[in-house]
Parts: structure tokens; sequence; C-alpha cells
């Protein structure tokens, strides 16, 4: 049997072939941004002790960074995300040490967390952190409101499936090479 390498392990190893894509314009990052915040928010809101813990850090702001990619927001007094202004000073700067997105997408299989580098405030850090352990999307309530409940359970169980099974694969991938 012949030693091919993982899907993954090629689509890294194209990654580092191609040639790096031109930035998109500031317009458009700044709309994904907002559309980005108008989400979390979103995700937030579902969750009223998350948006406490933000309410009482109103005002700090934190600095999100992988590669050339940044989201620089703060908390509101009402406890949600809005973008900050670059005026701002950020009480907190967390940078994604991952490589490349098919490292992201590994460690996102797998069930973990990318390596991150925190500076600043650790209170904020803190409190981060508890956003990132106890805050989940309920994707099933929200694409119930537009499918109805049979769909939106029937497509996020197809989607669990989707997910448990990727992560036996990976996970038997690698099992040898440990």
């Amino acid at each position: 049997m012949t030693d091919r390498p993982s899907p993954l392990a090629f689509l890294a190893n194209l990654a580092q072939h191609l040639p790096t894509p031109p930035l998109p314009p500031q317009w458009l990052v700044e709309e994904m941004q907002r559309k980005l915040v108008l989400v979390l928010n979103h995700i937030l809101q579902q969750e009223p002790q998350a948006m406490e813990r933000l309410r009482r850090q109103q005002g700090h702001a934190v600095l999100f960074q992988w590669q050339q990619f940044t989201l620089y927001c703060k908390a509101t007094p009402a406890g949600l995300l809005d973008l900050a202004a670059p005026t701002d000073k950020p009480a907190l700067t967390l940078t994604i040490l991952a490589e490349s997105a098919v490292e992201l997408v590994q460690h996102a299989v797998q069930g973990s967390k990318p390596p991150v580098r925190i500076e600043g405030d650790v209170q904020l850090a803190a409190e981060m952190n508890w956003l990132t352990q106890h805050v989940r999307w309920d994707v099933e309530e929200d694409l119930a409101r537009v499918l109805g409940d049979v769909q939106a359970h029937q497509l996020v169980r197809a989607a669990r499936w989707v997910a448990q099974a990727l992560q036996q694969w990976v996970a038997a991938r690698a099992a040898p090479a440990a």
C-alpha cells in the first residue's frame, strides 16, 4: 500500500504553493467586520450572563488577529460588541498562532482551540475565555425560525453526523502517526 498524504495535508501543501491573493478593498473588510459583529451580538443575546460579563468590561477594546486578518471591537454598555475606533487603545490582544487555514480547520474538527498569544488585561482575558467556554450558538433554534422545527432538527442532526464522521476520520489518520 502506498503512503498517500491525507486530504488536509494535501490542502496545506497546496495552500503553501499558491500565490498570495490580493487584499480585499478596505470597504469590504469593514462591511464583513460589521456583519461578524452582528452575528456575535446575536449569539451573545441568547446568553444573558455573557452580556452581563461584557457589560462589566464596557469600553475595553479587544484586538483579534490572525495573519493579515483583524477584528477590533469593544464591549458596549448594553453588554454587546461594537467595532472599536482606530484611536481606541486595545486593552487585550489575542493573536491566533495557527499558520494556515487548514490548521484552523483541523483544530475545529478535533474540537480543540488553536494556540493563541494573549497580551493585555488579565480580567478581560478571563472574561473572553469564559465566553469561549460557555456561549454557544443555538443554530437549530435559528434555523427553525426559517425552515420549521422538523427540518431544522434534521439538518442539524445531519451536520452533526458529518462533523462526527470527519472527526473520527481525522483521529484515525492521526493515530498511526502518533
